[in-house]
């Protein structure tokens, strides 16, 4: 379920073309994403994701694309707050630690940065539940429509 904040932000932006969307996306409901936190004056959404054994690569650890998965699954939503219907043009992912089976879940935070013209730009950081740094990512959306 969406928290009513994001529901309310996320229908001010849309308005009526809110029927055109899936919200939540199939992929954030498969995944098992939970909204903890938004904050639309800071420009900052957070969200957590389980570590699901289906998500582990052969080394025993969560495959980087679940992790990169989680970022752009948080990223996404808070774009829909900031600004018109958009999409992911580039994400980068630095990882520092690898996200294994002893992790409960991951948490993502992401935050808009400033637009430029057509182009958002973002950061986000997954850490574990104990505050660790996991990895960083950073976004460039594009604005599909005005």
């Amino acid at each position: 379920m969406l928290p009513e904040e994001i529901i309310a932000g996320i229908n001010e932006r849309l308005g009526d073309r809110i029927e055109d969307y899936l919200i939540p996306p199939p992929v954030f409901t498969s995944m098992q994403g939970e909204f903890v936190e938004v904050a639309l004056d800071e420009g900052v959404l957070i969200t957590r994701f389980p570590v699901r054994r289906e998500y582990l690569n052969p080394y025993g650890a969560v495959q980087g694309g679940m992790v990169a998965a989680a970022v752009d699954n948080t990223l996404g939503p808070l774009s829909m707050l900031v600004a018109p219907p958009n999409v992911t043009r580039m994400l980068e992912m630095k990882y520092s630690r690898p996200v294994t089976p002893d992790i409960e879940f991951m948490t993502v935070k992401a935050k808009f940065m400033t637009q430029e013209g057509q182009f958002l730009y973002f950061r986000a950081e997954v850490r574990d539940m104990d505050g660790n740094l996991l990895a960083r990512a950073k976004a460039t959306h594009w604005i599909v429509e005005a």
